[in-house]
């Protein structure tokens, strides 16, 4: 589920990075049987990842690049370069995500972080749900499943899931306390999309998520601010995230994991904002004990 977006200044919009979806099954909702049977092996597959993948760290490089009309590069990209990590939290409750991102910031441009180097208002967060946390089976209430068949992607064939949110609730902007040029959009319920998945092995290889349509979203009922609009419209916010088999050694191990999601976005509200955020995956390393690290 989109579940915030940013802006800066009097309507200039730009995203941030999506948190991703909670994906669920509504209990007592008719679904056929082989999209329930795909949503089951599918969500055994996500804890079985995040039970292996929580002792692996990579380096994310991420691009944030604005648009022309025609969505061609628009100027220079800011790049960033992260090392990236997951944490496994399977007892988590409630609106906590069991599975989380973190980051720590290496480089700005390609040069060192200085001490007074602040994020900007639509850089990664430090920490943000992992997307497939959706998959679990504790988090599955909120989006209708519905088989789309088999396909292929990548020269592979494909089971494909398609998703869609049950029930939308009102759009929300938020002023960010720190950074009062930095809104935060929530558009829960309004996303729908397609997992990709291995028939043999239930192993995730890629998911597309949208918007189930154009959203406006108010100013703040509090915000007295007169340089914002009344209102923005969130046209477009799609992604797509790709993953790759990675091959470790002692011990031999092989994981499908992350390595590329392409983020798309348009927005208007006091002009019109579109922007690609694409972040990329690389030098994944697995954490054996607290001092040995293997490539």
């Amino acid at each position: 589920m989109f579940t915030w977006l940013r802006a800066i200044r009097a309507g200039a919009v730009v995203i941030g990075l999506a948190a991703f979806p909670l994906v669920c099954a509504e209990p007592g909702r008719a679904q056929s049987g082989g999209a329930d049977q795909t949503v089951t092996r599918i969500g055994d597959y996500v804890v079985r990842y995040y039970e292996r993948a929580q002792s692996l760290v990579a380096e994310e490089s991420v691009a944030v690049q604005p648009l022309d009309r025609d969505l061609t590069p628009s100027g220079f990209p800011r790049r960033l370069l992260y090392e990236f990590r997951l944490e496994w939290k399977p007892d988590a409750i409630g609106d906590e995500s069991p599975a989380t991102i973190t980051r720590q910031l290496l480089a700005i441009n390609g040069k060192p972080p200085r001490p007074r180097d602040e994020p900007k208002c639509l850089d990664p967060r430090s920490a943000s749900p992992e997307p497939l946390a959706f998959l679990l089976p504790d988090r599955r209430h909120k989006f209708a499943f519905a088989s789309a068949g088999v396909g292929r992607f990548d020269g592979r064939p494909a089971v494909m899931l398609d998703y869609r949110s049950i029930k939308e609730e009102p759009p929300t902007a938020t002023i960010d306390e720190k950074d009062k040029d930095c809104i935060m959009f929530d558009l829960p319920g309004r996303s729908r999309g397609r997992v990709w998945a291995d028939p043999e092995t239930a192993e995730i290889i890629r998911l597309d998520e949208k918007l189930t349509g154009m959203v406006d979203v108010p100013m703040p009922r509090k915000s007295k601010r007169t340089d914002l609009p009344i209102y923005w419209t969130i046209e477009r916010a799609d992604m797509s995230m790709v993953y790759s088999r990675v091959t470790f050694h002692d011990p031999e191990e092989s994981l499908l994991l992350p390595s590329r999601v392409d983020t798309t976005t348009v927005i208007r509200g006091g002009g019109v904002q579109r922007l690609r955020v694409t972040q990329t995956f690389a030098n994944y390393r697995r954490f054996i004990t607290g001092t040995r690290i293997v490539d």
